[in-house]
């Protein structure tokens, strides 16, 4: 159940935010094996002057994934650079313009369904 949190600047084009999405989500079912209906994810839009970022482009895109913890190096590397190369294939967003962290808080500090995860015994492909 990875919660996806996505900032970029405003004035992108529905279309672009919807791929934006599509991609991240698509990189996560694959690298994270996720199934296909788990998608937590949240698109803040900030005004340029709010979002400076010297350098970059007006797609610079930040992406934070919270995960349970376990998954693999190699899972989060995967994440990582499938999440990179569908933003460059489908949207033109050159690596540099992309900037992702991984963070992954213990399950005693998730709370679902009224009770911590960690007393609801989940399993997940590691």
């Amino acid at each position: 159940m990875p919660l996806v949190r996505i900032e970029i600047q405003s004035g992108h084009p529905r279309e672009y935010k919807n791929t934006l999405l599509q991609a991240v989500h698509d990189a996560l079912v694959t690298s994270l094996q996720i199934p296909e209906d788990d998608r937590h994810q949240r698109l803040y839009e900030l005004e340029a002057e709010d979002f400076p970022n010297p350098g970059k482009t007006e797609k610079f895109t930040v992406i934070e994934l919270t995960l349970f913890p376990g998954r693999s190096r190699e899972m989060k590397r995967n994440a990582v650079e499938g999440i990179t190369r569908l933003l460059g294939e489908r949207l033109g967003i050159e690596p540099s313009d992309v900037f992702i962290t991984i963070n992954e808080p213990p399950l005693d500090n998730w709370g679902l369904r009224g009770v911590l995860a960690s007393d609801l015994g989940f399993e997940y492909k590691k």
